[in-house]
């Protein structure tokens, strides 16, 4: 970032892009309908293509102020590229290379290796990008630029390995996610219900029939196709110099150049009112709702959106409206957050969106959990009460003050890292955003509560919204829903009339849920092929 004295080298081949670093990004330009074909759907999401950086396009930033380099490969592929029937493949290839040794290195020598330069190695797949990071004290970089590069070039490719961790990843879904983990639960049941039969729809992690059918050959076969140069992007930060340039990307060339085709995806229906409900023994009940957008970085929306929804409930934050209103007024539960475009908790930092999720088609959401099942629906209504009354009514000046001031400090602790600021960098690249942090700080010295309003009117229409739940009683919340009942609700200390005069109007909120579309599914049964 400029703040941050970022340089930005690219390849020859792309030294025009980083010409126009210090442009506004423009709106991405839709897809005009082929002639004689018919208009897509109402809330249909059509696929308009990310850009495309060169093959092994090459992002620096240098810092000689610290000892410490990090190292980002992130290759254009992730679960959309797991063949039918084989979901999960792109995670256990990655994930088989970067843990399971190379042909010097089993993978108890790797990790000794590793040990005494306190080096982190570490592979993270998404729907569309896979991410292998590294950072090594620069005394080390020489043995850990070969280790690191050798996942990729001479991976072991180990049958003892590659069981281990298959056993890893089925264990991961029938058990981590069907049985500990409602809150991912959740999150992937929306993804599954906004996405059905889309590429996106299935876990990152795989299906269990999924995972049974992989074979080693499969792997191998897998990495030629996908780990290739021009899906690389290669991301630099630290003490970095045009010898480690020279070295990673000649090392680096060995990849193969080409490999399958890109995976070209469809239209997104709409899936408004749809509703699943994923019953399992649980004392609790978690809320997911969203919807897919069209609304991605780059568009004169985004900004504003994100404003609103951060408003609304930035991740594990207490300036959130769903937080104070439905946590710390009325004792519902622990989270009530909101997202702009689809996230998944960076590990690293606890609080932020990990980087390079970058998604052709994205995905606004609202999550609620853990809630006592008796007020289940009544905090699905606050939460589609407080989403709505942001289009109905601007922000006050002061609340508006409030979330500008919070989002000036808070945009800057997102990039406080050297991994996360090269994950933003890249992210740039596909999304054609350059200088993406800086750009949203200077859109908040811009904006007012009327035009964060009507962003509001455009893009977040409750009538959009898909639900997910994950309880007990699935029946019993299928019957409420259908029923349309007001959802009252008691309270074991004494509440002000105020909010018992805003309660008997959210007990009634309406619900965008279609009755004839409620699906109950058992929790031992999702994902399992």
């Amino acid at each position: 970032m400029k703040t941050r004295a970022t340089v930005l080298l690219v390849l020859a081949a792309a030294l025009s892009l980083a010409g126009c670093a210090h442009h506004k990004p423009s709106p991405e330009t839709p897809p005009q309908n082929p002639p004689g074909e018919p208009p897509p759907e109402p809330g249909a999401v059509p696929a308009v293509p990310l850009k495309q950086p060169a093959p092994m396009q090459l992002v620096v930033q240098g810092r000689p102020d610290t000892p410490l380099v990090s190292l980002r490969l992130v290759f254009h592929t992730g679960s959309i590229d797991d063949p039918k029937g084989k979901e999960g493949l792109t995670a256990l290839t990655a994930k088989l290379m970067a843990e399971g040794g190379t042909q010097k290195l089993t993978a108890a020598q790797l990790l000794e290796a590793l040990y005494p330069m306190a080096a982190e190695l570490k592979v993270v797949t998404d729907k569309e990008m896979t991410t292998l990071s590294g950072r090594v004290h620069q005394d080390f970089l020489p043995a850990f630029l070969e280790i690191f590069t050798d996942t990729l070039l001479q991976p072991r490719f180990d049958p003892a390995e590659f069981e281990r961790l298959r056993a890893n990843a089925l264990n991961a879904v029938r058990n981590g996610l069907r049985s500990e983990d409602d809150e991912t639960l959740g999150k992937v049941g929306l993804d599954a219900l906004l996405y059905a039969g889309h590429p996106y729809a299935h876990y990152t992690g795989g299906t269990v029939q999924g995972l049974q059918s992989l074979t080693l050959e499969d792997v191998k076969a897998h990495a030629r196709r996908v780990f290739t140069q021009d899906r690389l992007v290669i991301g630099l930060a630290g003490p970095v110099d045009a010898q480690l340039h020279q070295a990673i990307t000649s090392r680096l060339g060995a990849l193969p150049a080409t490999g399958a085709p890109r995976v070209e995806l469809p239209t997104v229906k709409s899936s408004a009112g749809r509703t699943l409900i994923l019953q399992k023994p649980t004392l609790s009940t978690a809320v997911s709702m969203g919807f897919v957008t069209p609304l991605r970085r780059g568009d004169p929306d985004f900004f504003p959106v994100a404003f609103a929804l951060s408003n609304l409930g930035e991740h594990r934050q207490f300036i959130g409206v769903l937080f104070n209103e439905l946590r710390e007024q009325r004792g519902l539960n622990y989270g009530d957050y909101a997202y702009a475009e689809h996230f998944i908790e960076d590990r690293g930092n606890g609080t932020f969106n990990r980087t390079n999720l970058v998604r052709t088609q994205q995905d606004v959401s609202l999550w609620l959990r853990p809630v006592v099942p008796a007020n289940g629906v009544f905090a699905t209504r606050g939460a589609v009460y407080f989403l709505e009354r942001m289009s109905k009514e601007p922000l006050t000046q002061e609340r508006f003050d409030l979330v500008r001031g919070f989002l000036q400090g808070y945009t800057r602790l997102w990039e406080q890292t050297d991994q996360r600021r090269l994950g933003f960098a890249i992210d740039s690249l596909y999304y054609g955003t350059p200088n993406f942090l800086d750009h949203y700080r200077d859109a908040l010295k811009t904006m007012t509560p009327q035009s964060v309003q009507a962003a509001v009117k455009r893009q977040l229409a409750p009538e959009k919204l898909a639900f997910v739940f994950v309880t007990e009683d699935a029946q019993g919340l299928a019957q409420k829903l259908k029923s349309g009942a007001p959802s009252p609700i008691t309270y074991a200390s004494p509440k002000s009339p105020e909010l018992l005069k805003l309660d008997e109007i959210i007990i009634q909120q309406k619900l965008p849920v279609r009755p004839d579309a409620i699906q109950v599914v058992p929790a031992a049964e999702f994902m399992e092929r």
